[in-house]
């Protein structure tokens, strides 16, 4: 079910991407089918992941995530050295590769899910060296992605580590501290950075500067509000024509109400919330402590992500630069989404595989019968 789920997501994912992309493709491009292309390419290369991921047995992912997360903190810190880092709109998150750009915030998400279930999963056996270490390796690494600057990664990371220790049972004194300290990060972050202070105050009332600040939001709104019920159809979202900007990334779910309307919007959060609670099964049926976690930090990161995502082009929360899993366009976002999925995937499938037992057990097990 959750191989299928998932398949329905991306395959109405691309449909959506196709309609919020086709006309700027075109002007920007060329090609209104440019972007669509690059994206059933970065399809194909997080399947094959997903693919990996699905057939591999989790303790030998397990046992590599560690690595992985270092070897991608490296590239984010990268990105704030003089003449590594790409930036785009402002923002130093991406690293050139040819011709194309990757987001080593983005690829780190389920890394960072593995990681923290399996420190958060065994925390009572680790010593305190070992504790400090990684609770320090995850500070720098929000620390980093905060200095991109890119607020609204850092602030779903540290989300996830959280949840997962909550979820992990570790006491509330630590998780306390934990939350105020963050909570504290975040407005000095705002009170020093004034475009974070302008997104705030734009959030809050997008109508005072309807022409700059608020200009995103307000065109996100007039799209939702225009889907009516039954939606404009598939394809005649006028918003996405040159009004509404990043059309098919940040606000794509903009393109989606325009288009589907109410009961679109109605089914996609109905696919979300069965998303969740298959998770959530998958969670309660793990194995061993390590395995829920890892569930359950899928589960926030791509449904608690969508989630953002969509409170962003509603006017529920603040502008942020979260994209929409397996909707967005991005190959990082994609490949990250899809190895997410392969894991809460691959949990479920150990979750329901046999036992085995060695043959003296079943000769033992026999001769008792």
């Amino acid at each position: 079910m959750l191989r299928w789920l998932t398949f329905l997501w991306l395959s109405v994912g691309l449909i959506v991407m196709f309609s919020a992309s086709y006309a700027a493709a075109d002007a920007e491009r060329g090609d209104g089918l440019y972007y669509f292309k690059v994206q059933l390419l970065w399809v194909v290369i997080g399947l094959i992941g997903f693919n990996i991921l699905v057939h591999s047995p989790l303790r030998y992912i397990l046992g590599i995530a560690d690595w992985f997360m270092l070897v991608l903190l490296a590239l984010i810190l990268s990105t704030l050295l003089p003449g590594f880092g790409t930036t785009v709109n402002g923002a130093t998150r991406w690293l050139a590769i040819g011709p194309f750009l990757i987001q080593p915030s983005e690829l780190i998400k389920p890394f960072l899910v593995l990681q923290s279930a399996r420190v958060f999963g065994q925390w009572s056996r680790l010593s305190w060296t070992t504790r400090l270490t990684w609770i320090a390796v995850f500070v720098v690494l929000m620390a980093a992605i905060l200095l991109q600057p890119n607020l609204s990664t850092a602030a779903l990371c540290g989300m996830v580590v959280w949840l997962i220790a909550l979820a992990a049972g570790l006491p509330f004194a630590y998780l306390g501290s934990t939350a105020c300290s963050g909570l504290l990060l975040a407005i000095v972050s705002i009170s020093l950075k004034e475009y974070q202070r302008r997104r705030v105050i734009s959030f809050l009332n997008p109508w005072a500067d309807p022409s700059q600040d608020g200009y995103q939001l307000i065109q996100s709104l007039l799209a939702v509000g225009s889907g009516g019920f039954w939606g404009a159809g598939f394809g005649m979202s006028q918003q996405k024509l040159f009004y509404l900007p990043i059309q098919y990334t940040d606000f794509i779910f903009a393109v989606f109400a325009e288009e589907f309307g109410f009961v679109g919007c109605v089914l996609l959060l109905g696919l979300l919330a069965a998303y969740a609670a298959l998770a959530l099964m998958v969670a309660l049926k793990a194995r061993n402590q390590i395995h829920q976690l890892v569930a359950i930090g899928i589960m926030v990161l791509m449904v608690g992500q969508s989630l953002l995502n969509i409170g962003v082009a509603t006017g529920a929360l603040p502008t942020t630069g979260l994209p929409f899993p397996l909707f967005s366009y991005g190959g990082s976002s994609m490949i990250a989404s899809m190895l997410s999925a392969g894991l809460l995937i691959r949990v479920a499938r150990e979750s329901n595989e046999a036992d085995v037992l060695s043959f003296q057990e079943r000769r033992t097990s026999g001769s008792r019968s």
